[in-house]
């Protein structure tokens, strides 16, 4: 078991690792005193100490958990993006939407309140 997220991302493929990397700078651009720790086997950012995004490196995506309930405008967006209820996938096979990507950690602090 990998006990940071550092250890997380050594053990991945270069170009899923590049992905992961620009995932954790965009977190960390929105949320700067954002924490990280490894939870549920999978790199988890904190937010005072409470966790506020799981993201996990899968052969054919990366996923985001959980999603709050999001905006009618921001979750058409995400919409084409979406795994399960809660979850968005981000193909590897695609561009990294990272404006999204950032909307999205942004709504998840915001619900924070």
């Amino acid at each position: 078991m990998t006990a940071t997220v550092d250890g997380y991302l050594a053990g991945l493929p270069d170009d899923v690792r590049a992905r992961m990397a620009e995932v954790r700078r965009i977190v960390h651009e929105v949320v700067p005193d954002a924490g990280e720790t490894i939870s549920y086997a999978m790199p988890t950012f904190t937010l005072d100490g409470l966790p506020l995004l799981h993201v996990a490196a899968w052969k054919r995506h990366i996923g985001l958990y959980p999603l709050p309930a999001l905006d009618p405008d921001l979750a058409a967006l995400v919409a084409p993006h979406r795994g399960a209820k809660d979850t968005m996938r981000l193909l590897h096979v695609e561009p990294l939407p990272a404006e999204l990507l950032a909307r999205v950690v942004q709504a998840m602090v915001d619900q924070r309140g």
